[in-house]
């Protein structure tokens, strides 16, 4: 599946947001996955000054029930405002996002979507020893294989050495530190427990810079790391030949992402600037090497867009594992240094709370190109368990503006 957006129409983000990212058993452990999504998505319609008519989240967890709907409940948008939930493991926000500018783009309205885990709420039958039971993700029949062996295999079929992973898992510590010390995280992380109410865009309030999310949590997950330390771990797997460590692989965790989505002649009726969803696509690949499949679903969405690598000025990865970031780039021909990719850092530093990972990574993206002159365009992109990957094109609007929340002096 792959659709071009246009330029004089189509669903704009006009807000973006999410909650710190924390361990699994840590500071986020106490709250549901519906409740870590209402923060999120509580905060991205204070943003805007808008709420959304409609809710789509993605989760490989959830928390028993409708997701979608019991957080757009605990965010306060009312009875009358539905919601709906998408499982496509680790693609589960990426698809909820792709679902609501497809939603925008055919009915109009406003749309939020986004992802929530708490890996912390696991259910004791998902629970093996200090790890998790993976559920199946292809059928009868055709290979399934658990995701760090998938992870060892791609890296050995790509000639992707331990040496280049760890060196990858550093580089997205490095940036993720880089990231909070310049406090230009205020702009992607949640205010705190507001609600949206009532609120129109007249009410629209400006996203204090820096911000102390949440009661004062804050991302718990990059850290130092030097080529000593890294070069410690045994690898996760006792096989010959195993390559994956707990360094260059990300760790569970549990955090949520909003983004807010409405036609683009409202945002410009609003005085609203965003991004425009220009392209995405959804591609079925091989069950056996699943971490690839980011690749061609992101070669897909360029060429329907009539994109270049060159003309990207930012990229965001969803690194589950650094042997499959590292695979997608080397097939798509991006450099693992490339300043445009995963800038802020990525899940193997701030850690991987799975189906929501790339609503946190499209936060990123569209915060990284709040400011960008109009036309700057990014992309995202994320593989998928079972062997699938999806993308998402997307462009700045107006730049001159900023996002809603972006401090632009800051």
């Amino acid at each position: 599946m792959s659709r071009a957006g246009r330029q004089e129409a189509g669903a704009v983000i006009v807000a973006a947001a999410r909650t710190p990212i924390t361990a699994r058993g840590r500071a986020l452990a106490s709250m549901t996955a519906h409740e870590l999504a209402g923060v999120a998505l509580a905060e991205v319609a204070r943003r805007a000054g808008a709420r959304p008519e409609q809710v789509v989240l993605g989760s490989s967890l959830g928390d028993g029930g409708n997701l979608g709907r019991r957080a757009a409940l605990v965010a306060g948008f009312g009875v009358g405002c539905p919601g709906w939930t998408v499982d496509a493991q680790c693609g589960s926000s990426l698809v909820a996002l792709q679902q609501a500018a497809a939603t925008v783009e055919q009915d109009g309205g406003v749309v939020a979507a986004g992802g929530a885990e708490s890996v912390s709420g696991l259910p004791a039958e998902r629970r093996a020893g200090g790890g998790v039971h993976q559920r199946p993700f292809t059928a009868a029949g055709f290979p399934d294989p658990d995701m760090t062996a998938a992870a060892d295999d791609l890296a050995a079929r790509r000639g992707i050495p331990r040496a280049r992973q760890e060196a990858f898992a550093r580089r997205s510590h490095a940036l993720a530190r880089r990231h909070a010390a310049g406090n230009r995280t205020a702009r992607d992380r949640t205010a705190g427990d507001r609600t949206a109410g009532d609120r129109t865009a007249g009410d629209r309030t400006e996203d204090p810079a820096p911000v102390a999310p949440l009661g004062g949590i804050v991302d718990d997950g990059p850290r130092r790391l030097t080529p000593a330390l890294t070069s410690r771990f045994r690898p996760v797997r006792a096989e010959p030949g195993a390559s994956v460590t707990p360094a260059t692989a990300a760790r569970p965790a549990d955090g949520a992402a909003a983004l807010l989505l409405m036609p683009a002649a409202r945002a410009r009726a609003l005085g609203l600037a965003g991004v425009r969803v220009r392209g995405r696509a959804l591609i079925g690949a091989d069950p056996a090497l699943p971490g690839i499949a980011a690749a061609p679903a992101a070669a897909q969405v360029l060429a329907a867009t009539g994109t270049r690598l060159e003309d990207l000025a930012a990229v965001e990865i969803v690194e589950a594992y650094a042997a499959q970031a590292l695979a997608c780039l080397d097939a798509l021909g991006l450099g693992a240094g490339d300043p445009r990719v995963d800038a802020d850092g990525g899940a193997l530093a701030l850690g991987h709370p799975w189906g929501a990972s790339p609503a946190v990574a499209a936060t990123h993206l569209v915060h990284r190109l709040a400011t960008a002159p109009a036309g700057t365009r990014g992309l995202i992109a994320c593989a998928i368990g079972g062997g699938m990957g999806a993308a998402l094109l997307v462009e700045a609007v107006d730049g001159r503006e900023g996002l809603c929340g972006v401090d632009m002096d800051s």
